[in-house]
């Protein structure tokens, strides 16, 4: 008898397949969130810096509309505002410990998460604290023209103690403001706030 043929077995290589191609991931346009009543100015500035669109932002600012709004960013992109308080960072902490709160509010606010010292004599949600929105009449007294009377010695030293009231979120837009610099830590520009408030009357304020 002959042996039968063995039948030789081919392993086939499994096909290659090829990935599934990832649906595109649609982004959500940023929809503006509800402020509570009477929101800080830092609340609101937040809100429209966050929008993606220029219309975004000018809704928002245009929703939440308030004279202590326009004064700050009337104070920052008017060039006609001159501030007449030192320009940089402002110590204003308690005096015997200036050491501590020496530097601007973002850092004291850093060093306080570090468990250090705290910059503002509150928690850092600003418990106790003001706001703009009660306080933006006197800040007429920082700028030239305002109130030339007071010494330079007691100009300073009410912007401290404003410093000092306010919410420190509120109280960093101020140390923004009085150097034109509040585009830096907000998106937001002067055309924003033209369309906004087109009621505005800018230049000539000094």
């Amino acid at each position: 008898m002959t042996n039968p043929t063995k039948k030789t077995t081919t392993t086939r290589k499994p096909r290659a397949t090829k990935p599934k191609a990832k649906a595109p991931t649609k982004r959500s346009p940023t929809k503006p969130v509800e402020l509570p009543v009477n929101p800080f100015v830092f609340e609101i500035l937040e809100l429209a810096s966050a929008q993606r669109s220029s219309a975004k932002k000018v809704e928002v600012l245009k929703k939440y509309e308030d004279n202590s709004v326009k004064a700050v960013l009337i104070w920052n992109f008017d060039e006609s505002v001159i501030s007449v308080v030192p320009e940089g960072e402002v110590p204003y902490g308690d005096p015997n410990e200036q050491s501590v709160f020496d530097g601007s509010l973002s850092q004291n606010i850093a060093n306080e998460t570090k468990g250090g010292l705290s910059a503002t004599g509150q928690d850092l949600d600003g418990r106790n604290k003001t706001s703009l929105r009660k306080e933006w009449r006197v800040l007429y007294n920082f700028v030239k023209g305002g109130n030339d009377s007071l010494t330079k010695t007691r100009r300073e030293m009410m912007f401290i103690n404003l410093l000092r009231g306010l919410h420190p979120k509120e109280a960093e837009i101020l140390c923004l403001v009085k150097d034109k610099l509040l585009q830096t830590k907000y998106k937001l520009t002067k055309a924003h706030v033209e369309e906004a408030y087109p009621d505005i009357d800018w230049g000539g304020r000094s």
